[in-house]
């Protein structure tokens, strides 16, 4: 079998998705379809808005399905007129057994960490999160528990001290679309010779997960230490953000996110949570320094520099973080 013999189906639906595609069919692969999700209304507007997988399959003339329901009959149908012998998967949804069983050389997804550690939706940020230095990248075979098949190919991705989940998810995006190709070329050749995590687990004294983030996860706990706070700031930025909420005397609120910060180590006597400032820096107290805040955005204003938003807010009305 040639590269243009291998009959493929792409699955996937946001940016990080996009890069693996693109690398796909830059390399000539025959992508006979792409499994993308359905429109959905965005916006103030409620504006119809494209995922990037279909915008990128639109642009390329590439036959594309939007399933609501992934067992419908209907879909299904015409998921196995495509006659695909193999499936990949990158960022998309979990799929029925009807779907990933369906081509003879499986369905591959691509998954953002060096399984079987982070497990779930959320991995490049709960790395951050936990101060990883080390991450990666993994394709293996779906299986019928998410997360769980047969490893095929890894890559080790160092994550620097500074980095933040935006600038590691777009490195990690481009890796791991070569890596989808490598896997492609040795699923051709009939290389590949899966490993099952089970015996990658024995290594690991615990497993940590990547459970999707909700809104009500991303508040700093100002009682974590500093480097604690440090690294959940850098973990949420710049989506969904780790955000901080203040009040005055009177009762009003507001809501910070932060996007960018330092981290100082200090012995002080501030109570924690306590904001120091002048006109140029804000930082606030933690139990064993400081987080110096360089970026964020107040609630229903544009993300900024701190140094502007110290010059336009009024701080006499005593704010304290909450």
């Amino acid at each position: 079998m040639i590269d243009k013999d291998l009959r493929i189906v792409f699955m996937g639906t946001p940016e990080f998705a996009v890069a693996s595609l693109s690398k796909l069919v830059d390399n000539g692969y025959n992508i006979v379809g792409v499994i993308t999700s359905a429109d959905k209304p965005a916006g103030r507007g409620k504006k119809i808005k494209y995922s990037a997988v279909k915008e990128y399959a639109l642009n390329h003339d590439l036959r594309l399905l939007q399933p609501t329901n992934l067992k419908d009959p209907g879909f299904v149908d015409e998921l196995r007129s495509l006659n695909a012998h193999l499936q990949i998967v990158v960022a998309f949804r979990m799929l029925p057994e009807v779907v990933w069983s369906m081509p003879p050389k499986g369905t591959f997804n691509l998954h953002a960490s060096l399984l079987p550690q982070y497990r779930g939706a959320a991995p490049i940020n709960h790395a951050i999160i936990n101060g990883e230095t080390i991450t990666g990248l993994t394709t293996f075979f779906l299986d019928k528990e998410i997360d769980t098949g047969r490893i095929i190919k890894q890559r080790e991705i160092k994550i620097s001290e500074t980095e933040n989940a935006g600038t590691l998810h777009d490195r990690m995006m481009v890796i791991g679309g070569d890596l989808v190709v490598e896997t492609v070329n040795e699923i051709i050749i009939d290389k590949v010779n899966p490993v099952p995590q089970e015996l990658k687990i024995e290594k690991h004294n615990k497993l940590k997960s990547a459970p999707k983030i909700f809104k009500e996860d991303c508040r700093i706990d100002w009682n974590s230490s500093v480097e604690q706070v440090y690294n959940f700031i850098r973990g949420l930025s710049p989506y969904p953000a780790a955000y901080t909420e203040l009040r005055n005397k009177i009762g009003d609120t507001l809501i910070l996110k932060i996007y960018k910060a330092k981290r100082e180590f200090a012995e002080h006597n501030n109570i924690i949570g306590s904001l120091v400032k002048d006109n140029n820096f804000l930082k606030i107290a933690g139990k064993d320094g400081y987080i110096i805040i360089e970026e964020l955005q107040q609630s229903g204003k544009k993300r900024m520099p701190v140094s502007d938003f110290l010059r336009g807010f009024k701080w006499q009305d005593s704010y304290k973080i909450i």
